[in-house]
């Protein structure tokens, strides 16, 4: 048997690069444009052998030379990802598989959460930890109604076109679910979004808020919402996302979800017609919510970034609750405000 050396796949060096390309194009998986972290499991003549890699709380990527299987080889990337993920204090893991993988994974300790049948299956390390997600959810939830509606919203920050959708939504529901992306990659962080959302809905008294976790639109479940990737990407995380949602409303009651019309975002743009056709596949009712306008147009979190950015402060008036001016014309607001000046590009794609 082979004597094989587990390093670091080194984005710089070319021969690597060329020997990663090929192991994945050859096992039939296309390089994930955002990674962290590579490894490389090498033969004596160091040829590539076995591959995996990292992405904030994912392994993806993960591959064996057809000529290498049932080595064990790729338990042994897999031991090594998790040890690395383990030495930057992130635990809860989780990764995609090609549907014909998956049980493989399942004996190394990783359960199903999700799948698009044919593509991917979405798992994670911890047995109970979508079930224990699905039980706060239920815990911090009243009985559900006949019409249960639920939204899902990054409020980066929150505008007058978020508590405009959540109204519209609210009078349309008994109880609406808001969810609020809790993912910590936006300019604004989770923190200040969520009581943004909370004081901008302080008057709606059948919503009940939520934190999405890892579940939804998260770099483990959609990461295309943070990072720029093609159409197709984008899509194939969007149908991951959605059947990851399907599995939250059963447990909740959910009939309905609303979104607001995007005419900016061509990610969130692509998503809205992906859970449009995904929804009504499961009886699902999707409605898109018109845009509230002001006198510049369509209100977005993106032009209100943007003022931010530009320090037109007085405008944000007209585009966000007094609530949100409040903040961001507060002192506890300094730091985020500069973190979104300092940034290079403040607008959505």
């Amino acid at each position: 048997m082979s004597e094989y050396t587990i390093s670091r796949i080194d984005y710089k060096n070319k021969r690597e690069m060329k020997q990663l390309d090929a192991l994945l194009k050859k096992e039939g998986i296309e390089r994930d444009k955002n990674l962290e972290y590579t490894a490389g499991l090498f033969d004596e003549d160091y040829n590539l052998a076995a591959t995996g890699s990292c992405f904030f709380n994912t392994l993806r990527c993960l591959a064996v030379d057809s000529s290498h299987q049932g080595e064990g080889l790729l338990n042994q990337i897999i031991s090594h990802l998790i040890e690395y993920q383990y030495s930057r204090q992130i635990t809860d893991l989780f990764l995609y598989t090609k549907c014909s993988t998956a049980k493989f994974f399942k004996d190394l300790g990783f359960y199903e959460i999700a799948r698009v049948d044919g593509k991917v299956v979405f798992m994670e390390n911890r047995r109970d930890g979508f079930s224990k997600y699905l039980d706060v959810l239920k815990a911090e939830s009243p009985k559900p109604e006949p019409v249960t509606g639920a939204v899902v919203m990054n409020a980066n920050p929150f505008t007058l076109g978020h508590q405009y959708l959540l109204e519209t939504a609210a009078a349309a529901c008994d109880v609406l679910h808001v969810f609020v992306v809790s993912e910590d990659v936006s300019l604004i962080p989770f923190s200040v979004r969520y009581q943004l959302v909370k004081e901008g809905t302080a008057h709606l008294n059948n919503v009940v808020l939520h934190e999405t976790g890892s579940y939804m639109i998260s770099n483990a479940t959609f990461p295309s919402y943070f990072l720029k990737d093609s159409d197709t990407v984008i899509r194939s995380h969007a149908k991951l996302d959605i059947q990851i949602f399907l599995k939250i409303a059963q447990s909740l009651g959910i009939t309905k979800r609303f979104v607001g019309e995007e005419p900016f975002s061509q990610v969130t743009g692509i998503y809205n017609e992906v859970m449009k056709e995904e929804l009504a596949h499961h009886g699902m009712e999707c409605l898109i919510i018109p845009r509230k306008e002001n006198s510049d147009g369509a209100i977005s979190a993106s032009k209100v970034r943007l003022m931010i950015k530009e320090n037109r402060l007085d405008e944000l008036k007209q585009s966000v609750p007094e609530s949100t001016y409040r903040y961001f014309t507060s002192p506890q607001a300094i730091e985020v405000v500069k973190k979104i000046r300092d940034a290079e590009d403040v607008v959505h794609y």
